[in-house]
């Protein structure tokens, strides 16, 4: 629990994430939702049927983590690729409601937009299907997104998220890249990272993996705090980054930094109806805290309690900085 001096100062970093500039640089994916309602099982095989009453378009991916810092009143520009297909028009159509720019969106002929289909029933997902490719982007296609990172770094910048979905567009070159260009700049470079990227992401200030990713990618069970200090550990050496924080689900976070103590920060969700999008929500929120001048630790305190939110809402979901605010205030 923290004490009241410490929650003012958390709600401070808040009222600063409007001077905040963010570059979100990942795979765009477009989250398709299918509600309905199930009242029998099929005859035909034992599954349920969904009698469908509602669809609804959401932005996925790098792009949901772009609405989560847009939402929070950040500064925030996003560059990725889209097809050209009904998918990418209708992200370039969501974004333009939302007042975000797609000027950083690339057109590539040659893939499909990724879009997640997510059936819903009784506020449970009931099956999940998607269309994409995860073939690596072209030079040219990789050039065009360096060329954009470096102009946003001419025009200013405090912070870049690598949104990573390996779905092609995060590659070991394009990473390898931004960091180098970010190291001179003194500019944070925050991952939310794959399993199977890992070796990738050397160098980087901050890393989220949740629990699995972190096993995964230290090749440690994570069975036990012991475990846990270990691939966490394990983790900041191998990857010469700044810190980890392994999201661990309702056990909380826990920050791994170069020649700190390992600090465990117990989670504040209150309900939990769906994990969709967390992830973006605490990378998104991590990162424009860390932008605002506050230290990890604080920062990964603030995103604690935005996951703590959207975890409550079913699909993918935002926070406002008068709803962060309160939750925190209310300790």
């Amino acid at each position: 629990m923290i004490n009241l001096k410490e929650r003012k100062r958390l709600t401070g970093f808040i009222d600063r994430f409007p001077k905040a500039r963010i570059l979100v640089v990942g795979d765009i994916v477009l989250d398709r939702y299918i509600w309905g309602k199930v009242s029998r099982i099929s005859p035909e095989a034992p599954v349920p049927v969904v009698n469908v009453t509602q669809e609804s378009l959401l932005l996925g991916g790098a792009t949901n983590v772009v609405q989560n810092i847009h939402s929070l009143g950040g500064v925030v520009s996003v560059c990725g690729v889209i097809g050209r297909d009904e998918a990418g028009s209708q992200i370039l159509g969501l974004m333009h409601d939302q007042g975000i720019s797609s000027d950083g969106l690339i057109v590539d002929h040659g893939r499909p937009t990724t879009i997640k289909t997510r059936i819903i029933a009784h506020s449970q997902q009931v099956v999940r299907f998607d269309r994409e490719t995860k073939d690596q982007i072209g030079r040219d296609v990789h050039r065009q997104i360096f060329d954009h990172v470096k102009q946003h770094f001419t025009d200013g910048l405090d912070g870049i998220v690598i949104s990573d979905y390996s779905k092609g567009v995060v590659t070991n070159e394009l990473v390898r890249d931004i960091v180098r260009l970010a190291r001179k700049k003194g500019i944070i470079v925050s991952v939310d990272p794959k399993v199977n990227h890992f070796g990738m992401y050397r160098g980087v200030t901050i890393l989220t993996p949740n629990s699995s990713e972190a096993a995964l990618g230290s090749k440690i069970a994570i069975e036990d705090e012991e475990s846990l200090l270990k691939a966490g550990t394990q983790l900041l050496r191998r990857l010469n980054c700044a810190a980890v924080l392994i999201t661990r689900g309702e056990q909380g976070m826990s920050l791994f930094e170069h020649g700190k103590r390992v600090i465990h920060i117990p989670t504040v969700a209150r309900n939990v109806f769906d994990v969709t999008g967390a992830g973006d929500t605490v990378i998104g929120t991590l990162t424009l805290a860390m932008a605002s001048g506050a230290s990890m630790l604080d920062a990964a305190r603030i995103s604690n309690y935005a996951a703590g939110i959207v975890v409550g809402v079913v699909g993918t979901a935002t926070v406002k900085p008068a709803e962060l605010k309160q939750r925190i205030r209310q300790g």
